[in-house]
């Protein structure tokens, strides 16, 4: 038999699975206890009791049987003592007479049966005359009570829910315990009535119009919105200043965060099925039908269980006796222990029938959290659904403050409020500082790349002048970027800014230039097309696809003072709400991604522009509205499919064009007509497939930058000497195998790159080039260096680009001078080549 303790171990749950339990499964767990001690005291009372107790019926005479073995005195009290001393008055042989010396003879129905026999006739009328309900009794409720046990635990065990249960109730706990879940609502229990009439109040100002035409903004201006072409656009996201969170002790803000990702993780596991339901309400019918079932047939077999019964054995032939009459000695316990397991499966019943009312009648597959949305600042905690919200509901009956604390980590703002807390935890103000650093022009500029938001410490840097933020899902500018009064040059990339109103006024003031990449044209801040000050705007990102329609340009006409525009896109037309910008933009910079530009009429009426970019757009012509271009200074159309280029004695009319960059397309030869076009100062012919330097070149007298490197040019012409203002000639990687002397008499020249070529001998005269700084000669034909370089006081080591041995066949003095450290002609030598390129 089993003991209570091995039978309790069958409903041995976990005490961390009590939340998940509520009150009627917590009763029926109480009850089943009962049932099974119930069960097993009174199995435990049939093994350790006699069962029933049998007498013969005299109604009849006794029938002569084969005398049974009494031992030596012939009596069974005198070989069986103490059992004769009990039963002596019922087992008294008639023919025996007891001697003087014995004690009375017992009184009572005599009989003529032995005590073995006694055992035998008990044991056939249990099996015989005993109804079953009352033998099995208690090894049925016992397995009932087991069963129903099972039934109430079967979704902690079973495989595809034990381990969703276990991750959810760790998780739970977790987040109950969690510093982070207690600061949050803390904080949001601070904020009194006023700071939520003062949200109130902003998002209204919202719907209220910003007036563009205004040249100075008020500080309580409502946030700016605009409205082009049918599409709204708002300062978005101009939010008011939140409250300061406290500090988190950093352990606890990177356990807190391991928290978010692991509900995020929970959430979409869980939320795809609902098994965990399904499994619980069968149980819960399981169990309904097994209590019917016992109920029912208890019921029928209640008044079986009695005290009396006739029992007819069929042994005659031993005992003598067809009849007895046998005593159940415990049909009064039995039956007392049955009213009372009735009653307990009757109230067991019940609370099985209101669960199942409970599980039909609410709908347990959906969980609002809306009573914590209200009575919190965390209105973005979302709804949940399927076996998620179940296990919420649950919980709820264990105590709805689990719930409410779980919610916190459903909140996307509660995981902002923390990352800022961390964030600027991580990255104090002297960090920050040695992160800033001098760029190229030597402005102080600081690059923050895949941060969780903005460090607050990042506005103390007064001083900062560029600030590029890059992979920062989270953005947001606050008020305190007024102090840096310095800063002039934002850079957004792949970074949805939000800033608030105050910042946004000072933007508008003092932002000169500003960078944006981005993957779709929603991502563009629309706050930036109110910066009226702004001078400078690149964007970086898809501008043409179906879905966006170039939207993104659609307010640039707001852009008053706009010199600079650089598109890097996928464009098939110069779009036309760009010309409204044609009055005072400058330069326009245009990077395709290889996809055709067809359409350029518009930049006809671009009168002012100084500056075009056209490059990567499928050109395979000069396109005849840059003609139209009268102040045009720059032209560059690198990396296009220009073949031919007749056009350029169109350029004539430029009076204006100084710099032609021709590069890196598939021009084969250069036109006569280039003579024409008398201002240029530099051109860029480099990565082509030119032969030959037509001699016409050689007359623009103010070429002063000439690059016609990687071509497959075979020889310099003569009249390259013409070139008195030449400061910059590069032929880098072509065919030349001589250098004419011609071009020493170009003494202006700085930098002269000739590598990569056949030249077997570098002429004497190179020692005329007075101002010389940068000389290439790497990959030639040479044998050695003339002594002459050492007359070029500008050149030094640095700046000459010649294999080793080369130089050392210089004599000592010569590499002694080439070899002085001047740091003015170092920097201006190897300065040419760097403007150069």
């Amino acid at each position: 038999m089993f003991t209570l303790t091995e039978v309790a171990s069958l409903n041995d749950i976990q005490p961390t699975y009590r939340i998940l339990k509520p009150w009627w499964d917590v009763f029926m767990d109480y009850l089943g206890i009962v049932m099974l001690m119930l069960a097993i005291f009174a199995g435990t009372m049939q093994l350790t009791r006699d069962q029933v107790v049998c007498l013969p019926v005299l109604d009849s005479a006794p029938v002569e049987v084969a005398p049974v073995p009494t031992g030596e005195s012939g009596r069974l009290w005198d070989k069986e003592s103490a059992v004769g001393e009990q039963a002596a008055p019922l087992m008294a042989a008639p023919d025996k007479q007891p001697t003087p010396r014995q004690r009375p003879p017992p009184t009572g129905i005599p009989t003529k049966l032995d005590f073995q026999q006694y055992v035998f006739v008990n044991q056939m009328c249990y099996h015989v005359a005993l109804p079953w309900y009352s033998k099995y009794f208690p090894y049925l409720a016992l397995i009932h009570t087991l069963i129903l046990m099972v039934s109430s635990n079967f979704w902690f065990k079973y495989p595809r829910t034990s381990s969703k249960i276990e991750h959810f109730v760790s998780i739970l706990g977790k987040c109950f315990e969690s510093p982070w879940t207690t600061k949050a609502l803390s904080e949001t229990a601070c904020e009194d009535s006023e700071e939520n009439k003062q949200r109130l109040a902003g998002a209204s100002a919202q719907h209220k119009h910003f007036s563009t035409s205004s040249e100075e903004g008020s500080p309580n201006q409502s946030a700016p919105m605009l409205t082009k072409s049918g599409v709204t656009f708002s300062a978005e996201k101009l939010v008011s200043e939140a409250p300061s969170m406290t500090i988190l002790d950093k352990k606890d803000g990177e356990q807190a965060k391991a928290l978010f990702e692991k509900v995020r993780k929970f959430r979409a596991h869980v939320e795809d099925s609902d098994l965990i339901y399904r499994l619980y309400a069968l149980q819960t019918l399981i169990k309904t039908v097994k209590f019917i079932l016992i109920l029912c047939y208890t019921m029928t077999f209640v008044a079986s269980i009695d005290f009396h019964h006739m029992c007819e054995p069929e042994i005659k032939h031993l005992t003598g006796y067809r009849k007895f009459h046998c005593t159940h000695n415990m049909a009064f316990m039995l039956k007392k222990l049955l009213v009372s397991y009735i009653a307990l499966i009757c109230v067991y019943g019940v609370i099985c029938i209101y669960t199942l009312f409970w599980l039909f009648r609410r709908p347990l597959k959906e969980y609002s959290f809306e009573k914590v949305r209200e009575e919190s600042s965390f209105s973005d905690i979302p709804d949940v659904k399927n076996d998620f919200a179940f296990l919420l509901h649950m919980v709820d009956q264990y105590d709805q403050l689990y719930s409410k604390r779980f919610g916190v980590f459903l909140s996307e703002v509660s995981e902002n409020k923390l990352r800022e807390i961390s964030l600027n935890h991580e990255w104090t103000f002297e960090k920050l500082r040695q992160h800033v650093a001098r760029n190229v022009q030597e402005k102080l500029e600081l690059h923050l790349f895949m941060l969780s938001g903005v460090p607050d410490a990042v506005f103390d840097l007064t001083d900062l002048e560029i600030l590029k933020l890059e992979l920062i899902p989270e953005a947001r500018i606050t008020a305190k970027i007024s102090q840096m009064i310095n800063l002039q040059e934002l850079h957004f990339y792949h970074c949805p800014a939000k800033v608030e109103q105050t910042a946004f006024i000072f933007l508008r003031d003092h932002l000169r230039c500003l960078h944006v990449k981005f993957t779709d044209v929603a991502e563009i801040p629309s706050w930036l097309y109110l910066l009226k000050n702004l001078q400078e705007l690149y964007l970086v990102g898809n501008l043409n696809s179906e879905n966006n329609k170039m939207i993104g340009l659609e307010s640039l006409r707001d852009l008053r003072h706009l010199k600079v525009l650089h598109l890097k896109s996928n464009l098939t037309k110069i779009p036309t709400n760009i010309t409204d910008l044609s009055p005072h933009l400058v330069k326009l910079v245009v990077h395709n991604d290889g996809t055709k530009l067809l359409v350029l009429n518009s930049l006809k009426k671009m009168m002012n522009l100084s500056e075009l970019e056209l490059h990567n757009c499928e050109l395979e012509r000069i396109p005849h509205a840059i003609f139209s271009l009268n102040n045009l200074q720059e032209l560059d159309l690198k990396s296009n499919h220009i073949r031919t280029i007749e056009e350029v004695i169109s350029f004539q009319h430029l009076k204006r064009l100084t710099c032609l960059k021709l590069w890196h397309n598939k021009i084969i030869s250069i036109p006569l007509s280039i003579s024409h076009v008398k201002n240029l100062e530099s051109l860029y012919l480099s990565h082509n497939k030119l032969e030959c330097l037509p001699g016409p070149l050689f007359t623009l007298l103010k070429l002063r930058h000439l690059d016609v490197s990687h071509n497959s040019i075979a020889a310099v012409p003569p009249e390259v000497g013409f070139l008195q203002n030449l400061q910059y000639f590069a032929i880098t990687g072509n065919k030349l195998e001589a250098v004419p002397k011609q071009l020493f008499k170009c003494t202006k020249l700085r930098t002269l790159c000739l590598g990569h070529n056949g030249i077997a001998v570098l002429p004497e005269r190179v020692g005329q080039l007075a101002q010389l700084g940068h000389l290439e000669l790497k990959s030639n034909c040479l044998d050695r260096l003339p002594v002459q370089l050492g007359q070029c006081p500008l050149l030094r080591r640095g700046c000459l680009l010649v294999e080793d041995h080369l130089f050392d066949s210089l004599p000592l003095e010569v590499k002694e001078s080439i070899n002085q450290e001047s740091g003015a002609a170092f920097a201006n030598g190897c300065k040419c080549l760097t403007d150069g390129r």
